[in-house]
């Protein structure tokens, strides 16, 4: 939006209810915010729902807005102000004044007249005092709609002429001298709203004639006002893409017959247009995606990741994820194509629930499957302890060492060793290993580290394999990890920690899968749709952390 590149100290975003102003008044916020630039976002609207936008609970007082650096917010609450407001009056007379009297000042200060005038003193206070928001380098107001609105805007002008002109002493808020001491406070605000080098008003449309009558409607009243700073955003406009679908025409139609008869005073403003995006913009990542619309979802299929996995001619390609992703299914898959390319392959699981048998179905020639079976590999390991270690124990000294082959840790140095030993067969053809759940497997890791420092550390007797792991495991031309999620929230964002705890390790991924995609196929049930419409935006997150992503649609 060409309003961000050079934006004045004040932004005030209006315009007729269901507009989007929340929305653009929040992703201009994000905006200037990410720019390092210091923001506070301001709701005026009574029936605010900016706390759900943001996703951050908020207070009459500034507070800093989750995950984004530089932005704080918060909602004028009227009732609350109202509330103060009538403490500031009323407190200093109680104790003094009968309470017939103070009940009397009360009634007078319960009408709309005080919540208005107490709101307008919340929000005089943040306009024109410079000292309430000297550390912020940018304010911006998401209003209230139109009519609310304008009647705040005219306050520093009505009140103040009200203040000049009255003679009585007396308002609907009682003695004007509470009044008259913000006096001072009412002309700056008035001075900063109609300076257009430092305050800009925003008007909000859609294009629908009921908004830009309205829109225009509220460009003649605030010209009226004296605002000369006034700028228009097309918000949510929609271009049809499938030309064969009759909805979207006859809803872009709509839209571009609004527009061409849009009144001329709108005509003559310094205009934005944004698009229609095709998911809710609740939460900072969707915010963020306003001003910088998702790039079309490119569709790789698992297919072309197979020229660089296949390139080195052997290895270790493990599927890793969260339960219920899919892994499985993807290992196999990668393991028949590596078939189709003429390898031979090794298709196992470090899964203790392990399916691949059954998931695979028919035995695929040119594929070994295997499975590192947890109590299989302990005995083996325990009885090859007993015969090394305890061939020379006595029977009480034989018997203390098979209670301390019995701890948890046994099994876990078992599969551990297991783990090695198929890695190693990397070297010779490639292994295709169907990881357990995310906890599981980066207990794994974990034990390779643990295990090849301890090794360096005393130079002690270890399996070739064991020493050649972790080494391995970080080589990239040998070890190719697949992060395998969905398209959606909760798997997508363990997908990113489970990268970042590879990194850690030194382990980068090669490439991410998202598996049980809706975007490849074509539905019509109205569910599926709507599931379907709203992948794009994970499968742009995906996209944002990875150079590689393949796409597996959802199949039976």
């Amino acid at each position: 939006m060409d309003l961000l590149q050079r934006p004045p100290r004040h932004l005030f975003f209006t315009g007729k209810g269901g507009v989007g102003k929340t929305s653009v008044a929040c992703a201009t916020a994000i905006a200037l915010a990410d720019r390092g630039l210091r923001v506070l976002l301001v709701s005026t609207d009574p029936a605010s729902n900016l706390d759900e936008v943001l996703e951050t609970a908020l207070v009459s007082t500034p507070v800093d807005v989750a995950n984004v650096a530089n932005l704080q917010a918060l909602n004028i609450d009227p009732e609350a102000a109202a509330f103060a407001y009538r403490e500031k009056v009323v407190g200093p007379y109680r104790g003094i004044l009968p309470v017939a009297a103070i009940r009397s000042m009360e009634e007078q200060l319960s009408g709309a007249c005080t919540v208005e005038i107490a709101a307008f003193d919340e929000f005089s206070k943040i306009l024109g005092d410079p000292a309430a928001t000297a550390q912020f380098d940018h304010v911006i107001f998401d209003t209230a709609p139109t009519g609310h609105t304008l009647r705040l805007l005219e306050l520093p002008a009505a009140w103040t002429g009200f203040l000049e002109s009255n003679v009585g002493g007396t308002s609907c808020l009682g003695p004007l001298a509470g009044l008259q001491a913000q006096q001072k406070l009412y002309d700056a605000s008035r001075a900063m709203l109609i300076d257009g080098e430092k305050t800009a008003l925003v008007l909000v449309s859609r294009a629908e004639t009921t908004a830009l009558r309205e829109a225009e409607r509220t460009r003649a009243e605030l010209a009226h006002l004296g605002l000369t700073h006034v700028e228009l955003v097309l918000n949510a406009l929609f271009t049809a893409t499938e030309r064969h679908d009759s909805i979207a025409l006859a809803l872009e139609k709509r839209g571009l017959d609004a527009l061409a008869a849009m009144p001329d005073g709108l005509r003559v403003l310094p205009t934005h247009r944004l698009p229609l995006l095709p998911f809710g913009l609740v939460g900072i990542a969707a915010l963020r995606a306003l001003f910088v619309p998702p790039k079309p979802v490119t569709l790789n299929t698992l297919a072309s990741l197979l020229p660089d996995l296949a390139a080195p001619g052997h290895g270790v390609i493990l599927t890793m994820g969260k339960g219920g992703v899919g892994k499985t299914s993807v290992a196999i898959e990668v393991a028949r194509q590596l078939v189709q390319l003429g390898h031979a392959v090794h298709l196992t699981t470090t899964d203790p629930a392990a399916h691949v048998v059954d998931t695979m179905g028919a035995p695929v020639q040119g594929i070994r499957v295997s499975r590192i079976d947890p109590a299989v590999e302990t005995a083996a390991y325990r009885q090859e302890v007993l015969d090394i270690a305890g061939k020379d124990l006595d029977t009480a000294g034989r018997a203390l060492l098979e209670e301390d082959l019995r701890s948890p840790c046994t099994e876990e140095i078992a599969v551990f060793r297991a783990f090695a030993r198929i890695v190693d067969q990397g070297a010779a053809g490639f292994v295709v290993i169907d990881t357990a759940p995310t906890g599981h497997t980066l207990l794994l890791l974990d034990a390779a580290e643990s295990y090849h420092r301890e090794v360096l550390r005393t130079a002690g007797e270890a399996p070739p394999e064991v020493t050649r792991l972790l080494p391995r495991l970080r080589d990239p031309l040998y070890t190719r990890v697949l992060l395998v999620t969905l398209p959606e929230a909760t798997p997508v964002h363990e997908a990113a920690q489970l990268q970042r705890d590879l990194a850690r390790a030194e382990i980068q991924p090669f490439a991410w899968v998202i598996n049980q995609s809706l975007l490849p196929l074509t539905v019509t049930d109205p569910v599926l749709v709507q599931r379907r419409a709203l992948e794009p935006r994970y499968h742009q997150e995906v996209a944002a952390l990875t150079s590689r992503v393949a796409v597996v649609g959802w199949h039976p």
